[in-house]
């Protein structure tokens, strides 16, 4: 699958990782879709959560090496 744009949250702590996607979303356009690189193990969890909250579509989730890779769709 292809994104529209690359978030780095490597490094950053909760709740960091989901304020950073969270402003990112708000300048891209509907439809479009967020790549979003974290480690921080909380990130399992609040990913998920927030994109129900916010109404964006999880497209995926995975781990691999202690790193968590998300595709995030923004819903407008």
């Amino acid at each position: 699958m292809t994104w529209d744009e690359e978030l780095d949250a490597i490094g950053l702590l909760c709740p960091l990782p989901v304020l950073k996607a969270r402003k990112r979303l708000m300048s891209m356009a509907d439809g479009a879709v967020l790549l979003m690189l974290a480690d921080d193990p909380a990130a399992i969890i609040d990913v998920p959560h927030f994109c129900v909250e916010c109404g964006h579509e999880l497209l995926s989730q995975e781990a691999q090496d202690g790193r968590l890779k998300f595709l995030i769709r923004k819903q407008g």
